[in-house]
């Protein structure tokens, strides 16, 4: 089954993505045990923002793999992805612990569960703690020292945050997300007029408009004063 999954991810890769589905569906279908093709219809179904069907597909592989061993931490991780993208926060959350579980110290799963703590504003010194790990074991990812600066804002550490916000943009730069948070982070620190060049930048490069939304109006207003953070 690998080559006719291979086949379906090249015309994915071509810009046919609803055929590539549909193909990856068919080798599902008639071959149910292929955790190959399980995972790589979950992958395109998350990527395609087809989140429900996702986690279900997920689902089948880990039934197939059992979920014990350490290495099924992925398919909690992408799982958790698949529920957290689809607004089922609990069972999303859940998935990320058990990931945890079979694998405690998993960047990827501490930053992921981590910043969605602090996003939240919920269990902020247990995701400070579990972003530091991830940071420790990635420190040149910008999106991981992103998370760790972001963490820190929502704890009102401020001067701490901006240094930290700072290196995380020297190492992605192009990220609106993560320019967005630096230009919080300047204004909360009194640094107005750069808070709003990082803004603009976010807003620029914001292809997707998933930041946009929530920087127009700090662009307006800057930062309430009351915001909760």
């Amino acid at each position: 089954m690998g080559a006719l999954t291979r086949v379906a991810q090249n015309i994915d890769s071509l810009g046919d993505r609803p055929e590539a589905i549909r193909r990856l569906r068919n080798i599902v279908t008639t071959n149910p045990d292929s955790l190959v093709a399980i995972t790589a219809l979950g992958d395109l179904l998350r990527v395609d923002e087809q989140f429900d069907e996702s986690a279900q597909v997920y689902s089948k592989a880990i039934a197939l793999v059992g979920g014990e061993r350490p290495r099924d931490w992925r398919f909690f991780y992408l799982r958790g992805i698949a529920n957290e993208r689809r607004g089922a926060w609990e069972e999303a959350e859940s998935d990320f612990l058990r990931a945890l579980e079979l694998n405690p110290s998993q960047p990827q799963v501490l930053n992921y569960l981590g910043y969605s703590w602090a996003e939240m504003g919920i269990n902020l010194q247990r995701a400070l703690g579990m972003i530091e790990q991830a940071v420790r074991s990635n420190p040149g990812d910008g999106y991981i020292v992103d998370s760790l600066g972001w963490a820190i804002f929502k704890l009102n550490r401020f001067d701490e945050a901006v240094q930290i916000l700072e290196e995380a943009v020297k190492l992605s730069p192009n990220d609106p997300e993560i320019n967005d948070h630096l230009g919080d982070a300047y204004w909360r620190v009194g640094r107005k007029n750069e808070a709003y060049f990082q803004w603009n930048i976010a807003l620029a490069m914001d292809e997707q408009g998933t930041v946009s939304a929530r920087v127009m109006p700090k662009l307006e207003n800057g930062l309430p004063d009351t915001e909760g953070t």
